[in-house]
């Protein structure tokens, strides 16, 4: 071939490769020009009036109001939101079923050995919407005022100190042996069927300490009916500035609970970046910012590639926790 030829020939390719180029990218984009058409479903893994359901219903609302489309909650309840997390995982991946998922989405896949999903592979992660740390209470009586007390405390009674917990394998449960474990001390768990009960028995005394998720227990603590001794996270809450983090005493302890939206796998990725887009704008608006810090969460809104390192660095933490320290669900 001679060198004009060649020349031509390859002007003609790369023009050829470009105009390709031009007809793709508005393919790309006409995948989701108009979403949401209908109303979309958020399926929840827990009862309403939990934390979950009610950070959820807050970023649906506007969702909802900038789509202008719907987005309806759907309470899945049960077996550690493994019900949900199913439903969601052979759903189509349209963008019209997706899952509003805590923390407990990456304990399961250390609690339940025969999940017919895989925790991190059957969803993309479109973003991490909020983190919130537990809290570990304690009801008025117990001589302890903060952690440091509490460890000295049970350490010299072995096993003869009680805590409460959502139920075995819960959050609340994990975070309680996490740092039993990290600590060095034995107290005595009693799982209860959901976090209420368990409320309800450590302000009367049943109980000697309770871990809860903050936004459940603020409204217990701003009353007095119950007393922080510790938060999970790594950092002081600005809802509890005075209280301080249990890193501070137990170094590399953290047991933050975060929420996180997720759709099935295989999602179009135009439609993934435009749902992380339109909640990251709405996670900007300064009214559900207020709703959230009430509510003892702090928005995170990252993006889905970090949402996506992040589900992957939990649930293998989780699964680690689990095996070592040999807890079972219920």
């Amino acid at each position: 071939m001679n060198k004009k030829l060649l020349t031509l020939t390859t002007r003609c390719g790369g023009l050829l490769l470009g105009v390709a180029g031009l007809l793709m990218a508005p393919l790309a984009q006409a995948q989701t020009p108009n979403y949401p058409t209908k109303p979309v479903k958020w399926v929840v893994g827990f009862p309403p009036g939990g934390a979950a359901d009610i950070l959820a219903r807050l970023v649906a609302v506007k969702v909802s109001e900038l789509w202008g489309q719907q987005v309806v909650i759907e309470n899945r309840a049960g077996a550690g939101s493994t019900i949900a997390a199913e439903l969601v995982a052979r759903a189509p991946a349209d963008g019209y079923t997706m899952l509003f998922v805590s923390s407990s989405h990456a304990a399961a896949a250390g609690l339940y050995p025969k999940l017919t999903y895989d925790s991190v592979n059957s969803f993309s992660a479109i973003t991490v919407v909020a983190s919130a740390p537990q809290v570990l209470l304690a009801t008025p009586n117990l001589p302890a005022k903060n952690l440091p007390e509490l460890l000295q405390l049970a350490k010299s009674r072995p096993g003869g100190l009680t805590y409460g917990s959502a139920g075995n394998g819960s959050t609340t449960h994990l975070a309680g042996e996490l740092m039993w474990d990290n600590s060095g001390v034995q107290l005595s768990h009693i799982p209860y069927k959901g976090g209420a009960q368990a409320l309800t028995d450590t302000i009367s005394g049943q109980i000697n300490l309770l871990f809860l998720s903050l936004p459940a227990a603020l409204p217990q603590i701003r009353s007095g009916k119950v007393r922080p001794l510790a938060v999970t996270s790594t950092k002081r809450s600005p809802s509890l500035p005075e209280v301080g983090a249990a890193s501070e005493t137990v170094p590399g302890y953290e047991a933050t609970n975060w929420y996180a939206l997720l759709g099935p796998a295989n999602m179009p990725r135009p439609l993934i970046t435009k749902m992380a887009s339109n909640i990251a704008t709405v996670l900007k608006d300064p009214q559900l910012i207020k709703r959230f810090s009430d509510e003892g969460a702090e928005i995170v809104g990252n993006s889905p590639e970090d949402a996506q390192r992040y589900l992957q660095s939990e649930v293998t933490k989780w699964t680690r926790v689990i095996k070592t320290i040999g807890v079972v669900a219920e």
